[in-house]
């Protein structure tokens, strides 16, 4: 990798990592923007830190996310207007909550505080699924008359350390996973029938054993307690097969926005071949599939994913895709080296963006389109200044969209085209 570059990747990671990591942020940061929100804003938002836009009434903050996506990348092209939500709360379909005992012996759950492992107790959140939230407290209520403790970081005794609550909200499927310290579960036929009994909608319990120290929440054994083990939903007329480990999108109704914008940018006639790097439960992929691709081809380096994937591509009955257990930039340059190369890449990497390798093999490959998702604006504006230096693609067009409202994040969709001059 050059040091050019990996200057640029670990200046974006840092201010990434700085703003995941700000508790409050000041309107004076906002260039002038100083009004308080309109609705009252959490109890807890300066000691949790994952809203760090509440102080800002929602088209506040919209405009805020607006020129922050201008000023980065409005070099390029122009900047369409972000797309927010009719409604801005209570959106995120998969909850997840830490659990710790107080030295009264009181037990706590909700989330770390921005940056540390103080866990901060939540009942409710605002941008949070309501059932979730519900049940997590049900379970939190259940655990002395069932005798349960929770983990010690400290001294790595203990048996619950957290839950993870998803939902389809097309479907209102719930799934319920309990992570532990140990795989042994006292009475755990009892407690299943003592949650489902306050919540009958559940579909599936599962649990999920995660015995060492480690910063990483879901462990890699696994229990089915009740049900199947996962759940589905539907998202832009697709149905999805939905695992504990796999990454589905937080915030479906803007999901379906921002996919429908990619498939948009895309502009499938029918006869191309379409690769979805980090492809994840095969989503863009499969929408790609059924709305006019003529042949899909989907990457993605989790194994639990890729399973759901092939799950989800038979489901719709879609028999022009496929998908690789694969590291997306050695499948980039296993797929740049072969006669046979794809007509359109959709490109969804993760917060960090993609690396040298990855480019560099998308410029040898030279598809057609381009299609980046990026949930960074930061590693997005260094990996298209990349691109553009160092091949002839140009950027066409950047849709902002507004997946998580009350915080600083902001997705954009983009389309890059090949210049055949």
């Amino acid at each position: 990798m050059s040091n050019h570059y990996q200057k640029r990747r670990n200046a974006a990671h840092n201010s990434s990592k700085q703003l995941d990591n700000t508790n409050t942020l000041s309107p004076d940061n906002f260039q002038s923007i100083s009004n308080k929100a309109e609705k009252e804003y959490c109890p807890v938002y300066k000691k949790c830190g994952g809203c760090q836009l509440q102080n800002l009434t929602y088209d506040e903050q919209l405009k805020f996310k607006q020129r922050k996506v201008e000023k980065l990348l409005k070099k390029h092209c122009k900047i369409e207007p972000i797309i927010g939500m009719k409604n801005p709360y209570h959106y995120r379909n998969k909850v997840q909550a830490a659990f710790y005992t107080n030295k009264s012996g009181k037990i706590i759950s909700g989330v770390y505080q921005s940056g540390t492992h103080h866990v901060v107790g939540i009942d409710s959140c605002q941008i949070e699924d309501i059932i979730a939230d519900k049940i997590i407290v049900a379970v939190r209520k259940l655990l002395p008359s069932f005798k349960m403790t929770t983990y010690n970081e400290d001294t790595g005794k203990g048996f619950l350390r957290h839950i993870l609550v998803k939902r389809g909200f097309a479907t209102n499927q719930i799934m319920l996973v309990l992570v532990t310290g140990s795989p042994v579960f006292p009475s755990k036929n009892n407690f299943v029938k003592a949650i489902l009994k306050q919540f009958p909608d559940i579909t599936t319990i599962v649990q999920n054993i995660n015995p060492y120290r480690t910063n990483l929440v879901l462990g890699e054994n696994q229990k089915i307690l009740y049900g199947n083990g996962y759940i589905e939903d539907i998202l832009c007329g697709c149905k999805f097969r939905i695992s504990p480990k796999s990454f589905y999108q937080i915030n479906p109704v803007q999901t379906e926005v921002l996919y429908g914008k990619a498939i948009e940018f895309a502009n499938l006639r029918g006869n191309e071949t379409v690769l979805d790097t980090y492809c994840g439960i095969g989503t863009i992929g499969i929408i790609a599939a059924k709305h006019g691709a003529g042949k899909v081809i989907g990457a993605e380096l989790n194994g639990d994913a890729v399973r759901d994937a092939i799950v989800n591509a038979k489901a719709n009955n879609l028999k022009n895709i496929r998908f690789f257990k694969a590291d997306a930039g050695e499948f980039m340059q296993e797929v740049s080296s072969e006669s046979e190369k794809p007509d359109i890449v959709f490109m969804d990497p993760p917060r960090a963006g993609s690396d040298q390798k990855f480019l560099n093999s998308l410029i040898k490959m030279s598809p057609k389109t381009v299609v980046y998702v990026s949930c960074n604006p930061d590693t997005l504006t260094r990996d298209l200044d990349y691109l553009v230096q160092n091949s002839n693609y140009k950027v066409q067009k950047i849709q902002p969209v507004d997946m998580f409202p009350h915080t600083a994040h902001v997705e954009c969709v983009v389309l890059m085209s090949r210049s055949e001059e």
